[in-house]
């Protein structure tokens, strides 16, 4: 372990669904996604003043919200208040197989080296969402606050990023429908016959489905199975499930994974509304560090 904290920012964006508080204790920065709902432009701020309990009652009532990825100028923006106090910044960036957000990102730094001489802002493309991103983020800021340096936080990021497991389930399936992860005919048929997809992330940073099982429980039961299937070390790191409203089978997912295997902890984390936009209300994610994917 290194001696002193070393001079540079960890910052990330909200899809990591980490509360802000989390992040604020961690010395971490982030910029908000912003959400359409109806005429109404709600900014996920990781629940510093959005109000969640409103929006995700009316994600349960149907709502279908869209969102926006964060735009070249507001990345510029918020870097260069870094760049002209000389900070370097390691961004921790949403899965690119999700979200232009991160080319943005790279074209902000393109334009900035066209008024300052080297900007250090150096982009780490997670190819992960929601928690999966947060483990990566919690990770680099305790590697900062070890005394590692940026050069060496960033290889540890390269040579752990694939390490991330996300076991997903959704409970409505036209929230899949409409982002073209399945037909409408296949939406229709599986929710009459109650069936549920079971989705992970790629190593390309995409979600895919791999598989699909009849009933609330068993997709719960499967994503628990993945989960232990897949883990390594799980003494030695918290296991984060994040959940969309359904408070109730969260817990069912961390009663069933404590039953079957010993780690240092399981913590249970809202699912942020930006990711929540395109599962709906219910989806479960399990998230931890195992198996190269």
């Amino acid at each position: 372990m290194k001696e002193l904290e070393q001079v540079y920012q960890i910052v990330t964006d909200s899809c990591c669904d980490l509360p802000y508080q989390v992040l604020a204790e961690a010395n971490v920065d982030f910029l908000s996604m912003e959400i359409q709902l109806g005429e109404q432009v709600l900014v996920d701020d990781l629940g510093k003043t959005f109000n969640y309990e409103s929006f995700i009652n009316q994600l349960r009532d149907g709502a279908m919200p869209t969102t926006s990825q964060i735009n070249v100028g507001r990345y510029l923006e918020f870097f260069r208040g870094y760049v002209e106090k000389q900070i370097p910044v390691l961004y921790v960036a949403f899965s690119s197989g999700l979200s232009g957000s991160y080319n943005s990102a790279l074209q902000a730094i393109e334009l900035l080296k066209e008024s300052y001489e080297d900007p250090q802002i150096y982009v780490f493309d997670t190819k992960a969402a929601s928690i999966g991103e947060g483990i990566l983020v919690l990770a680099a800021a305790r590697r900062k606050k070890e005394g590692y340096s940026l050069e060496e936080t960033i290889q540890w990021l390269e040579n752990n990023y694939l390490k991330v497991h996300s076991w997903v389930t959704v409970d409505d399936l036209k929230y899949l429908e409409r982002g073209g992860r399945i037909s409408k005919a296949s939406a229709t048929i599986g929710s009459i016959l109650s069936v549920k997809p079971i989705i992970t992330v790629d190593p390309g940073g995409h979600l895919i489905n791999v598989d699909k099982v009849r009933g609330r429980n068993k997709s719960i039961q499967k994503v628990v199975d993945e989960t232990i299937r897949t883990i390594v070390a799980p003494l030695e790191q918290t296991v984060y499930i994040a959940y969309a409203g359904d408070l109730e089978s969260a817990e069912k997912a961390k009663k069933l994974l404590e039953e079957n295997i010993k780690m240092k902890e399981v913590k249970l984390y809202p699912l942020g509304p930006t990711v929540a936009s395109h599962t709906g209300y219910g989806c479960i994610a399990i998230f931890s560090m195992g198996t190269t994917r």
